[in-house]
């Protein structure tokens, strides 16, 4: 059982600049629900009882968003009648949700740590800017029942094998030089070559936004892995203290998911179209609509 989630939403988002000085990118939608509403779904699905939003000084308060009080919940019920009361309380009762502040960008490990220092144990990292979906739900069928089961296989395997994991997925040899590389024994990553080369990368298969850090992440980010030390590759380099000790550093297949990226703006426009092209409400018309523009 791993109860704690640290779901990582601290970055300003320049590249999503001037959209992201409006609305973090974390809250964008994807067509008509918040990303950051998915990735809290999605970790309660795996088994998290308590979320750990990892924010900056300028997006405090983004936390209630995902649980307005009554009067605000009933005037948003009595415009969209329609919708589940989950559409606008997305934490339901006996979940906690905890606000951290990394007051300096120093990095997603950095940014874990403040976290990891209110509590002991493993924890599931999700990043704030990137969906690892498996289903695509109308917003009449969203919710905690119909998330993405990405987190879910990753608690699996740490259950199995006790070692920290990270989910990977299967990109184009053209895409490779974005991402972090890995090479795999089994179901043991070997290897991580930083945005190699074209023709130099060990694999197509790369970090794709989804860890589960064991229970000495803390211990090791403050020591042998600290930011000073790392700099912002502070969590490769603890990725490599896990990978050269017994057991090693587990790597989980997601290509079966849809990985949908809003930190970039032609990324988030492809997440809109595809994820409307695989919803069961806006296929047909979707699709009709595409097939008319590109023919004209």
């Amino acid at each position: 059982m791993v109860g704690d989630a640290v779901i990582v939403a601290g970055g300003i988002g320049s590249r999503m600049l001037p959209a992201s000085a409006m609305v973090p990118k974390e809250a964008l939608p994807l067509i008509d629900v918040p990303i950051l509403n998915h990735l809290c779904w999605e970790a309660i699905r795996a088994g998290a009882n308590r979320l750990h939003l990892v924010i900056s000084e300028r997006k405090a308060g983004l936390e209630m968003k995902l649980m307005p009080n009554e009067a605000e919940l009933r005037a948003l019920q009595e415009s969209r009648p329609d919708l589940p009361e989950r559409a606008f309380k997305a934490i339901p009762d006996g979940v906690e949700i905890i606000t951290h502040f990394q007051y300096v960008p120093l990095g997603m490990a950095d940014a874990v740590l403040q976290a990891l220092r209110s509590f002991d144990g493993p924890a599931l990292v999700l990043l704030g800017d990137n969906l690892l979906m498996d289903s695509h739900p109308s917003v009449k069928n969203i919710g905690i029942e119909n998330a993405s089961t990405a987190s879910l296989r990753l608690v699996e395997a740490f259950s199995r094998t006790g070692r920290p994991v990270a989910g990977l997925w299967s990109v184009s040899e053209s895409e490779v030089g974005k991402y972090g590389v890995v090479a795999q024994d089994g179901e043991r990553i070997v290897e991580i070559m930083e945005k190699p080369d074209e023709g130099l990368a060990p694999s197509r298969k790369v970090l794709c936004g989804r860890y589960l850090f064991s229970a000495d992440a803390r211990g090791l980010l403050e020591n042998e892995c600290s930011v000073e030390k790392f700099g912002e590759l502070q969590s490769i380099a603890l990725f490599h203290h896990w990978m050269k000790h017994d057991g090693g550093f587990i790597g989980v297949d997601l290509d079966d998911c849809q990985w949908y990226d809003s930190g970039r703006p032609e990324t988030w426009l492809q997440a809109q179209i595809d994820h409307a092209l695989r919803r069961d409400d806006l296929s047909e018309s979707m699709r009709e609509w595409l097939q008319e523009r590109l023919n004209q």
